[in-house]
């Protein structure tokens, strides 16, 4: 075995599970130095196995992670989905009161830095340090909701609501629908509470994607609609933050119409779903390219938007004529993550058109972007072993490699 590698990694998970060196070395009855020795690869040439199997049950990690070649895994696992799921089930975060500790609330421009940095991380496509991160935002924007007053306490509300909408992207990112609609119902609240139309909007959208993934896809597109037309006269006045949450809630209403349309298509028109993305580029029109509200939101997100509605309708052909007039540099100037997202969507129409060589290099370019958009979301390994069954031609070899990387049962 391969004692400095087993040591990094070693390392990688104490760290990535917020332990000091001196918490784990008690948590293995031994010293500091021992985890010292142990991290550097020099407590001895070939580790027992005994050792490491302990050491993967102190991090709660399957033992092959330690013996694994390669990167540790990036992203986020079941241990930070729970400690996620236990700051919503606290009873100060689910009630919105004052968690009595004596500590003081963080000041809003602390909290609004790290909301900054949680948005970026997930634009960047680094979803594994929310698991990290989102548990004490929840807990730190929720006790300066509750500890605030006046303007503070309005601020606090907005931060809280977009917290918990960050929270609802990254459960859905990792097929936990339930978490992300519960995450997603507390962003309204907090929205509204917050008495912001563009954080009200914001967390609205948060809702129906969460709405969608849940099954929920026909509700989902009516609730969008029904908040955009309330807010709309609000958000028309807030300038690009006001127009990017807008054309997002009829994005969002296009999606869940389109869903709605492949799953039940004798009740819903797939004609919507194109009369939403247009109301939806009227705006675009109005802000042009731009990341208001961490929304990527312009015409070239509304033309992603548009190949995504086809391949959720199964029109692969069509969607890649609509990519196809993507100009590169407005889709490469998007964050990561959306780019990334798209390029699996772009795979999946290639898949459905039958090109699948095409889908492989156009899924491998997603990872190039955005390694934990392709190698951690449930769907874009759903379309790995896709492909994998179909098969692929001369580019099997590529994708047996990428399955890997995803970590896919041979």
């Amino acid at each position: 075995m391969d004692s400095q590698g087993i040591g990094r990694r070693v390392a990688y998970w104490r760290e990535r599970r917020r332990m000091t060196q001196v918490d784990f070395g008690a948590l293995m009855g031994q010293s500091r130095r021992w985890v010292q020795d142990l991290e550097g690869g020099q407590r001895q040439r070939d580790p027992r196995l005994s050792v490491l199997e302990s050491a993967a049950r102190v991090l709660q990690i399957p033992l092959e992670l330690l013996l694994a070649d390669g990167p540790a895994a990036r992203c986020v696992d079941g241990v930070e989905l729970a400690a996620i799921r236990a700051a919503l089930q606290r009873h100060d975060v689910i009630t919105g009161t004052d968690d009595d500790q004596s500590t003081d609330p963080l000041p809003i421009e602390t909290l609004a830095r790290r909301v900054v940095h949680g948005r970026t991380a997930f634009q960047a496509g680094h979803f594994a340090s929310l698991g990290r991160l989102v548990p004490a935002l929840l807990i730190d924007t929720n006790r300066a909701a509750a500890r605030y007053t006046g303007d503070e306490q309005l601020a606090a509300f907005r931060l809280l609501s977009l917290t918990l909408g960050l929270t609802e992207s990254a459960a859905t990112k990792f097929g936990d629908v339930d978490l992300a609609l519960v995450s997603a119902h507390r962003a309204v609240a907090a929205g509204e509470r917050s008495e912001d139309p563009v954080v009200m909007a914001s967390a609205a959208r948060q809702m129906a994607d969460a709405m969608t993934h849940h099954g929920q896809a026909e509700a989902a597109a009516a609730f969008a609609v029904a908040v955009a037309a309330r807010l709309e006269p609000d958000l028309l006045a807030r300038g690009p933050d006001g127009l990017s949450v807008l054309g997002m809630l009829y994005l969002k209403a296009a999606m869940a119409q389109a869903r709605a349309a492949d799953t039940e298509p004798e009740i819903n028109s797939v004609a919507g779903v194109a009369d939403l993305i247009d109301e939806a580029d009227v705006h675009a029109a109005q802000v042009g390219d731009g990341n208001h509200m961490w929304t990527a939101f312009g015409p070239t997100n509304v033309a992603v938007h548009r190949v995504a509605a086809h391949v959720q309708l199964c029109e692969g052909v069509e969607a890649i004529a609509v990519a196809a007039d993507i100009p590169n540099p407005a889709r490469d100037a998007l964050p990561r993550e959306r780019r990334a997202h798209h390029l699996v969507d772009l795979a999946r129409a290639f898949t459905q058109a039958g090109r699948r060589s095409e889908a492989v290099e156009t899924i491998l370019e997603a990872e190039e972007q955005a390694a934990e958009e392709v190698r951690c979301r449930p769907r874009s390994r759903v379309l790995v072993e896709d492909l994998r069954l179909l098969g692929v031609g001369e580019a099997e070899g590529r994708l047996r490699a990428l399955a890997d990387r995803c970590g896919l049962p041979g």
